[in-house]
This record gives structure tokens, C-alpha cells and sequence, in this order.
């Protein structure tokens, strides 16, 4: 045998690579190299020190962790946090400078050092969110880490001993007990009917029998692609033994288990960025070199122009820099990605990692897991078939009355075009890595030819109205004596109120109690009433069970029977005549052998009840033999057929529904039978004239990566599939240039909830390693909660664009309105740097929170999702950027040179400390008075553009302006009153903001610009909205200059599994 070196990065000792399962205990103690009385006296203690040496202690390589200064410097290492820092040390060394001075200005002092520390403040505070945000990329390892045993129990040097499991080699003995955790993959040498809990690591519900026989491989096929469901002879790392016990070699450890592979994978998948943090970044170095134009820009004017001292011109320029970076855009961004995951987590949506949120709006295909996700993950009885009529059932159902049950001869009453007969959920086909059928009552398909597939039963309805008419409802008692065989027929113990909590046996068979219940029946009242005085357990050999009951008042003894519905036909004699209790009549055989074939090709499992009676001298103790029903030739009653399913939840129709609206596939990825998983794809419309039919997992092996990539496309139903093949159709579909959404809730699903745009992980039934290794859980394992988080997502992408046309106008107009004012006649700058930087915060607490939190516009669901490659910016929110911004520049502008008018013309601004001064002798209005009113026309504007900008296409000039969001209204109050206080609050407003309170002429002129604002982005909506009635493309939906066209049309090469993955050979996905 050789030796495999570790997957790149690794730096784990090399161990043995073989197929353990398929070789004897002789050949894998000798491909371990050990001694051959190692089975009795275990390795020696020189033997443990040269594998230690050899092959590394037990645990899983760490993925190296980011430090808490790795960390801030992610946070602050942006063209923009490096701006404000200049900015910050320039305002210090001005303060510091006019401290020093012979005669120093306390007042460019104070708001120096207030500069600073504000600009401290918002790089503290981003910083401090950010790392609080961030989700942990090395959670998932750390999960699947827990997992591991704290101790085994070996034999060595012939002692039994306990070690810390980190301490197994390969060729220790491990002891195995009843409740075990296993340290490392082993091969079995001895088993006393030991089971393990392999669930996490397979996804197998029921525990998995070892042997310690070899398990054989067919000629040609490859070892190593035997699932490990079907090594039976196999025990795996982090699972439990379930019952029994055992004793197993250790011919794995740590990074080279099952366990290690998938903490590779996840370990080796990179995290990818976001499409909105790609652009945040990009709009910041943009941003960054318009900021130092107009700064460079600025120094000129005051230096040259207007002929301010070097300093001052410095200081001026800063000013204007400062205006124009949004230090709140990061936060705010923060915030919207916040509150979409506060709103989905009261729906039941757990955002793991706040740009998660942002991928959603995006999502093109999402994947999900049938049972439990889909359907209700309870097995229900969904019809009653008597000899003359068809009852269908209320799943659904909370109150517990007969009406529940209405007769609907129309009700599955055709064969379905399929092939569920032979391999549906009630065939006697085998499950895959299974000894028996997935059914325990499966029929024998022989019995039932498929039809031809043009071929359809002639649906006739009853004209007998026994007991009921078509459209009714039948009496409890008429329920009670239909279901008693299957309610008395049964050691099952149904759920507390009939749910699931506390239940105890066979799914299929709880299905009858919980519907018998449902209807009004006393379900442990008629248990007690009638208790079991003899039994023929249930056998897959024979495949029924039977009870005997003693009744009341009656001589003889009641028989129930209840089994595979063609076996049992074999053995009845009559039939109950319209199923009451006490008429039979002559059986009909063929009708019966019709009915369970067009109930099996629906994909139902199909259970038949049966009933009779029996002299008390038959009975010879209370445990019968096969015989007892079977070794009578035809003697039963039969009382009608159950077709059971795990139905689907009621709101995903509608959910499905929706995504289809939205331009999002819905596909269903599950463990069960092909006809079965079709049959609900059709119930949920998954299944549909452009994805009809379904795949399956061991189709999916025989492919390549071309005819993968066209099975995604063509397929929506994906059945018999393995966590392997969820890996596979992730990979197929992101080259397919879709963005996948996939559902996931075992340790062998971790892989792909990694690779995919999307890992949605289950709450409830979940493991922790897929939740870790998600972005998003479902608390409810709830399929229509990923559409409400898809709506969401598409919110948030709204959102933010509204972000940047209400802060990007702001800030701009701000940087702006001292460049132009300067060049325009203003002999220094209309905006102090406190008024800027309170302007950028205040604006981006308040109102850039209004947009972070607007609620969803009316259509966000007709649309489709967003193409690969566009950006938040595109050519008409440019166009409405820009326009914003040159509407407030020049109103702020103006409206500083409409007040200067009111001054004697021709005399530039004098200081208000300077009005006893000659020259500003006449002056109404100082520069105080400018930076004033320059201050309250951006806020109020600003006010405008975002009243404006609450809605994308709808006019604001609506009463809907009033509605919808009432932090909205909160947030304009509190800009409005910190406004007026500002302004007129006496040293508040003339020490630290520069500036004086305003008369009428001033506080008109504001609210005047305000409207003016409003109405100016008003109208450029209504154009907007009469060319997209023309079929302008005003959503930005195709590609424009600002989008990255190329990535959308980039080949994606290699293959579609990632490395480590091709020894990730894992058993059917089955609950």
C-alpha cells in the first residue's frame, strides 16, 4: 500500500491510505504494520511512540486565526480612514500650533482639537462594528472539533486502558461501549450486535449494523466509491455507538478520517467577498481621488484667489476634503445589512454574516432539502380508499372533528404516468447502503405493470352514496371503524396532541393514530379498552402485522391485520361493503390491485387493513407465528387501503409561487425515490413543462462536468442524492453563471453550505458544524422562510442604493459649496469643519437610517434577481446623484450670496467680531450669518433629497410619504430641532459651530431652498417613470459602463468537485 501525502497546506504526518472495508482483519493489521497478535494485545508501548512520531497526534489542523490587530487593520486599512487620519494630524498640528502662538486663538483651538476627536470617534466606532459584525471563519472548524471523543478506551501492551482520544494511533484497539463517541475511523473485528449513529456524518436516520465480515466490490469498481453507509465494517470518527458493542483498529486519525476530509474542505473553501463590499471599496477609491481634486482644488482658490495665509488655505482645503468623505457611509452600510437581519430573524431567518444578506437579493437557483424543508417532515395519512369511494384527508388539520375526512371520488384516482410502482416510496425496492426496502410494507412490483405512457385509467365515479355522497363528510363512527385496525393494529405511541413530541415507532404506521386522532377517535382510550391478547410481531420477511383483541360483550376474538396491500389481498375473502363494520360482501380482488397501483404511482405509501374474527380456542399464548394469517388461505376482511406521505407545507406552494415571480428556480435536492420526490415536485409546481421530471444522484456519478453543467439547467427534482452530489450541482450551477442558495443540515453537507453563493443550514434538525458552516439558518427549517429572506436581500440592495443617492449628494454638495462659494465671490469658506462633520454625522444617524430601514416597495418580487456583474451605481442613479448634488450645491450657494445682497454690494464678509470696524459699519449679515444659513439649507435640502428618495419610482408628492416608515418622521423631528437649537442656543452656536442665529429672512430662505430640493428630484422621477412606460431601461437592468460586463461573461474552469472531495463518498440524504 502507499502513503498519501496531506491535501496543499496541509502539514499533517502522512498515514496509509487503503481501502480498510474491503480488506480482511488479517491484510489491515498487515497494511498497518503491526504485529499479528495485535487484536489481543493491542500495540506496545514502543509501537505507540514510533506511530505518535509517524503519524501526529488525533486532532484536526486549526485554520490559522486572524489576531484582534488583524482585525482592526481589515477595518481600517481604506483610502478613506486614511484621509480622515491626514486630516485628523493636520487639525492637531494647527491646534498645536496656535497654542505655541504669541497671541493663540482659543477658538481655532477648541474646534481644532473637537475636529479631532470626532474624526477619533468615527473611525473608533466603524472599527468597533465591524469586527462585532464579522461572522467567524473559523467557527465551523471549531464545531466540528467539538465533536471529537475526550477519551477512548484502548488495549495496549495487553492492559485495557483510557487515554485522551488526541493520543490514538492507527493500530490501537478501541473498546466500544453502548453510548461511545468513536475517537477514529476503525475497522471492525468484533462486534456484539453494535450499531452506530452515523446521521451527522451520512445523513442516515437509522443507526448502521456493523459486521466484521469484508465487504465485497464488485469486478470493476472502484473501492474507495462504495458509500459509507454500505461500510458496514467501518466505524466512524465523532459518531455514536447506538447499541451493542464492539471492538475496532484504528486505521485513521485526525485529518485523515471521514471527519478530517470535510474539515478540509471547509477549511480550504474561500470565503468569498460580497458584491456589495467589492463595490464599497471600488466607490471608495473613487471617491478618494475626487475628494483630493477638489481639495487640491480648493487650496488654489484660497491660497490664489482669495489670498488666505498658507495655513489658512490648508485649513480651508481640509474643510472641504472633510465635507466630502462619508465617514457614516460604512456604518450605515452596517446598518442596513443590521436591520435586514434583525426583520429576518423575527421570520425565523438567522443571518450568520451581515453581507450574507446582500447575496440573497441575488439568488438565481435555490436548493433545497425535501423532508422537513418542503414537506412537514410528518408522515401523513393523505387518503382512505374503501371498496367504493375515496377519502382524502386534512393535513393540515388542528381541530380534531370527522369532517377532516371529505370523500372525493376524484382524489388520486388515476395512475400517475411514472414508474413509482417499481421504485417509488411504496415499491419493495431496497434503500441505497440498506439491507431492506425504505418501506417496511413495500409491495411487490411485479404485481403491477407500469402502464404504457400514453396510457390512462378510465376514472369512473361511485354512484353508490354509502354512507356518504360524494362532497360530505362521513360520521365518527363510520372513521373510528374504518382506522380501529390501524389504530389497535399498532405498538406505536403517537406524539403529545398529536404533533411529533414524545412519539414514539414507525412514521408510517403513527400516520393512521395521529389521523384517527385528528378525527375525533379516542386513540389511547380504544388502546386500553382493547387490549392485545396475542400478536404476530412484524416481520420484512412476511411484511404485516397482527394483533388479537378481546371485545366486550363478544364471544369471539377480534383479529386486526395490517401489511403490504398485495400480500394482504392474497389473503382476504371478502370485503367491508363500503367499509362500515358489520356488512362484508365478496371481494374484488382486481379492483384492489388497481387502487394500490394508482395510490404507489403517486408516490404514496400504501398500507391495507384488515379485519376478523377468530374462535378463542385458536389463540395458543400470546406470541403467533407467520402462520397464524398466512397459513389460513382466504379468510380476512379487507377494510380499505391508507395512502400515507410526508405532505408539503401548505406555505410553500405560495412561496414557490412567489419565487417563480421573482425569476428564481426552486429545485429540490433529496435522499428519497425518484417517483416519490417528483410526485411532491408536482404538488409544489417544482415540477413543470420547462424542469419535468428528475435526476438522480447515482445518474449524476456516470456524468462529466459538461453534461453536470446541463443537468442543473434541465433538472429541478434530484433524487437518491448524496451530499457528494450537493457538492457537484453547487459547483454546476455556479458555472452556469447562477447564483445558488443551498439547503443543508448534516456534517457531510458542511462542504457544500461552504461552496455555495448561499449555505442555509436547518435550526431545528440540524447539526452544528452545518449551522457554523452556513450563512444563514433557518430556525424553522422552513422553505418559504428562504423566500422571505430573498426579499429581504432584494431590499437591502434598494436600500443601499438609497444610501448612497441621499449621502453622496450630501457629502458632495458639502465639499462642493465651499469650492464654489470661494470661487464664486466669497472671501472665506461658508461651512466651519464642525458644521461639516456634524452635517455628515447627524445626516447619516438620522437620515441615512430612514433609507437603511425602508420597508419593500410594491413589485420588488415581480422583478428578476440581479444580473452577475452590475453595481449599485448605475447610469440613472449617477444621474440622480449628481443631480442631488449640484441642486444643493448651488442652493447652498445661493442662498450665502442671497443673503450677502442684503450687505452694501462690493464689500466682502466681515467677521461679527469685526462689525465695529469701519468697513463692516452698514453690514446686515456677517460671515457667521452665511455659515448659518449654508448650514440649515444643506441639512433641511438634505431633508428633501430624502423624503425624495424613499421611493425609487413612486411620487412622494403622495400621502405615502406619511406611512410606511415612522422613523422617517422621527428622524426629520430630531434634524429639524437639533437644527433650530444649533443655531440659536447662545456659545453653543457662536464658539464651537461659527456661526449666529438666523432672522426670518433666513429661516425663509431655508425652508424655501428645502421645497425647492424636493420638487427639482420630484420631477426627475416623473421623467424617469414616463420613459420607463416607453421601456427605457431606468432600473439599470442591462449592462452599463459602470458594470463589470466581463465577469459576467468569464469562463469558469476546472473541475466542479474541489479537492478532498473525492474521497467525501457519503450515503443517500435521507431524514
Amino acid at each position: 500500500m502507499s502513503k498519501n501525502d496531506a491535501e496543499a497546506g496541509d502539514a499533517s504526518p502522512r498515514q496509509i491510505s487503503a481501502s480498510w472495508h474491503a480488506l480482511t482483519i488479517d491484510q489491515t493489521i498487515s497494511t498497518l504494520q503491526c504485529n499479528q497478535n495485535l487484536t489481543t494485545a493491542g500495540l506496545s508501548t514502543s509501537d505507540v511512540a514510533r506511530h505518535t512520531e509517524l503519524y501526529g497526534l488525533n486532532k484536526m489542523t486549526e485554520p490559522e486565526k486572524e489576531t484582534l490587530w488583524q482585525k482592526i487593520w481589515h477595518q481600517v486599512a481604506n483610502v478613506l480612514v486614511l484621509i480622515l487620519v491626514i486630516v485628523a494630524v493636520v487639525s492637531a498640528a494647527r491646534a498645536i500650533v496656535e497654542m505655541v502662538a504669541d497671541e493663540p486663538n482659543s477658538t481655532t483651538v477648541l474646534t481644532s482639537w473637537v475636529q479631532v476627536g470626532l474624526i477619533t470617534l468615527v473611525i473608533t466606532v466603524n472599527t468597533i462594528i465591524g469586527i462585532k459584525q464579522e461572522g467567524s471563519a473559523e467557527k465551523a472548524a471549531e464545531a466540528l472539533g467539538n465533536m471529537l471523543a475526550p477519551n477512548a478506551r484502548v488495549i495496549r501492551d495487553g492492559i485495557e486502558g483510557m487515554i485522551p482520544a488526541t493520543e490514538v494511533v492507527p493500530g490501537d484497539i478501541i473498546i466500544l461501549s453502548l453510548g461511545d463517541r468513536i475517537p477514529a475511523d476503525l475497522r471492525v473485528i468484533e462486534s456484539t450486535n453494535m450499531a452506530c449513529q452515523e446521521a451527522a456524518l451520512t445523513g442516515e436516520s437509522v443507526p448502521i449494523d456493523k459486521t466484521t465480515k469484508v465487504i465485497d466490490i464488485a469486478a470493476g469498481e472502484n473501492a474507495e466509491q462504495t458509500p459509507l453507509g454500505d461500510r458496514a465494517n467501518m466505524c466512524f470518527s465523532a459518531t455514536l455507538v447506538a447499541q451493542g458493542s464492539g471492538q475496532g483498529i484504528a486505521v485513521t486519525t485526525g485529518d485523515f478520517t471521514q471527519l478530517g476530509t470535510i474539515n478540509r474542505l471547509v477549511s480550504q473553501t474561500e470565503k468569498k467577498k460580497t458584491n456589495v463590499l467589492e463595490q464599497i471599496d471600488q466607490v471608495s477609491k473613487i471617491l478618494a481621488v475626487m475628494i483630493l481634486l477638489a481639495t487640491g482644488a480648493t487650496f488654489i482658490v484660497a491660497f490664489w484667489v482669495r489670498d488666505q495665509k498658507p495655513f489658512e488655505a490648508v485649513s480651508t482645503a481640509l474643510v472641504c476634503c472633510v465635507a466630502m468623505i462619508p465617514e457614516g457611509l460604512e456604518a450605515i452600510v452596517t446598518l442596513v445589512y443590521s436591520w435586514a437581519t434583525i426583520n429576518m430573524a423575527a421570520q425565523n431567518a438567522i443571518i450568520r454574516a451581515l453581507p450574507a444578506v446582500e447575496t440573497l437579493g441575488s439568488v438565481t437557483v435555490i436548493c433545497s432539502d425535501k423532508t422537513g424543508t418542503l414537506t412537514q417532515n410528518v408522515m401523513s395519512l393523505t387518503a382512505l380508499v374503501t371498496s367504493n369511494a375515496r377519502y382524502k384527508f386534512d393535513v393540515n388539520a388542528s381541530d380534531r372533528v370527522p369532517g377532516n375526512f371529505v370523500r372525493d371520488d376524484s382524489h388520486v384516482a388515476k395512475r400517475a404516468n411514472t414508474s413509482a410502482v417499481k421504485s417509488g416510496a411504496s415499491s419493495g425496492q431496497k434503500r441505497k447502503g440498506h439491507l431492506n426496502a425504505s418501506n417496511h410494507f413495500g409491495i411487490d412490483s411485479s404485481l403491477h405493470p407500469d402502464k404504457e405512457n400514453d396510457e390512462e385509467d378510465d376514472y369512473e365515479p361511485s354512484t353508490d352514496s354509502t354512507p356518504v355522497a360524494n362532497g360530505g363528510s362521513p360520521s365518527l363512527e363510520f372513521v373510528r371503524s374504518c382506522l380501529l385496525g390501524g389504530v389497535l393494529c399498532s405498538k406505536c405511541i403517537l406524539g403529545k396532541d398529536g404533533t411529533r413530541e414524545g412519539e414514539l415507532g414507525n412514521p408510517t404506521e403513527i400516520s393512521i393514530l395521529r389521523a384517527a386522532y385528528f378525527s375525533g377517535v379516542d386513540v389511547e382510550g380504544e388502546k386500553k379498552e382493547s387490549s392485545i391478547v396475542a400478536e404476530v410481531p412484524f416481520s420484512s420477511d412476511y411484511k404485516f402485522m397482527a394483533t388479537v383483541h378481546k371485545i366486550e360483550g363478544n364471544t369471539d376474538l377480534q383479529v386486526y391485520v395490517k401489511g403490504a396491500p398485495d400480500r394482504m389481498v392474497k389473503f382476504c375473502k371478502n370485503q367491508a361493503r363500503a367499509g362500515l363494520e358489520n356488512e362484508t360482501e365478496e371481494l374484488n380482488a382486481n379492483y384492489w390491485i388497481n387502487q394500490i397501483a394508482i395510490l404507489s404511482s403517486h408516490g404514496l405509501r400504501v398500507l391495507a387493513l384488515c379485519r376478523a374474527t377468530v374462535n378463542p380456542d385458536e389463540i395458543e399464548g400470546d406470541n403467533l407465528d407467520a402462520a397464524f394469517v398466512n397459513g389460513k388461505g382466504e379468510w380476512l376482511t379487507m377494510v380499505g387501503l391508507c395512502a400515507i406521505m410526508d405532505p408539503p407545507r401548505p406555505e410553500c406552494v405560495q412561496a414557490i409561487t412567489e419565487a417563480k415571480g421573482a425569476g428564481i428556480r426552486v429545485a429540490m435536492i433529496t435522499g428519497d425515490h425518484k417517483d416519490t420526490a417528483t410526485a411532491i415536485g408536482l404538488m409544489l409546481g417544482i415540477v413543470d413543462e420547462k424542469f419535468d421530471g428528475a435526476i438522480t444522484g447515482p445518474e449524476l456519478d456516470q456524468m462529466d462536468d459538461d453534461e453536470i453543467r446541463k443537468a442543473v439547467m434541465t433538472y429541478n427534482v434530484f433524487a437518491r442524492a448524496s451530499p457528494q452530489n450537493k457538492i457537484r450541482i453547487v459547483k454546476a450551477l455556479q458555472a452556469q453563471k447562477q447564483i445558488c442558495s443551498m439547503t443543508g443540515d448534516g456534517v457531510n453537507d458542511a462542504p457544500a453550505l461552504k461552496a455555495a453563493d448561499m449555505g442555509v443550514a436547518m435550526g431545528l434538525e440540524g447539526t452544528d458544524v452545518a449551522r457554523e458552516a452556513s450563512d444563514m439558518i433557518l430556525a424553522d427549517d422552513n422553505f418559504a422562510t428562504i423566500v422571505t429572506a430573498v426579499k429581504e436581500g432584494r431590499v437591502v440592495w434598494d436600500n443601499l442604493r438609497k444610501v448612497l443617492l441621499i449621502n453622496t449628494p450630501i457629502n458632495n454638495a458639502q465639499g462642493m459649496s465651499v469650492l464654489f462659494g470661494l470661487a464664486a465671490g466669497l472671501n472665506q469658506s461658508p461651512l466651519s469643519p464642525i458644521q461639516v462633520l456634524y452635517s455628515n454625522l447627524i445626516c447619516a444617524v438620522t437620515l441615512g437610517f430612514v433609507s437603511a430601514i425602508e420597508p419593500a416597495e410594491e413589485g420588488i418580487m415581480d422583478m428578476a434577481p440581479r444580473r452577475i456583474g452590475k453595481r449599485l451605481i448605475g447610469r440613472y442613479l449617477l444621474l440622480r446623484i449628481l443631480l442631488g448634488t449640484a441642486t444643493l450645491t448651488c442652493l447652498t450657494v445661493g442662498s450665502a450670496f442671497w443673503l450677502k445682497s442684503f450687505n452694501p454690494s462690493g464689500q466682502d464678509l466681515c467677521d461679527f467680531a469685526d462689525r465695529d470696524e469701519m468697513e463692516c459699519f452698514d453690514h446686515k449679515y456677517y460671515i457667521e450669518d452665511i455659515r448659518a444659513i449654508s448650514f440649515n439649507v444643506l441639512d433641511f435640502g438634505a431633508i428633501g433629497i430624502t423624503l425624495s428618495a424613499r421611493f425609487a419610482y413612486l411620487s412622494s408628492i403622495h400621502p405615502r410619504v406619511f406611512i410606511g416608515n415612522k422613523y422617517c418622521w422621527y428622524s426629520v423631528l430630531i434634524v429639524s430641532v437639533l437644527q433650530v437649537a444649533i443655531t440659536h442656543i447662545p456659545g453653543l452656536n457662536t464658539t464651537v459651530f461659527q456661526m449666529r442665529g438666523m432672522d426670518g429672512n433666513g429661516w425663509g430662505i431655508t425652508f424655501l431652498m428645502m421645497f425647492l430640493t424636493f420638487f427639482v428630484m420630484e420631477i426627475e422621477k416623473g421623467a424617469r417613470r414616463m420613459l420607463r412606460a416607453k421601456g427605457s431601461d431606468t432600473d439599470d437592468k442591462e449592462y452599463g459602463i459602470f458594470d463589470n460586463e466581463a465577469e459576467a461573461n468569464a469562463s469558469v474552469h476546472g473541475k466542479l468537485l474541489p479537492p478532498g472531495a473525492s474521497s467525501l463518498n457519503l450515503v443517500a440524504l435521507e431524514k
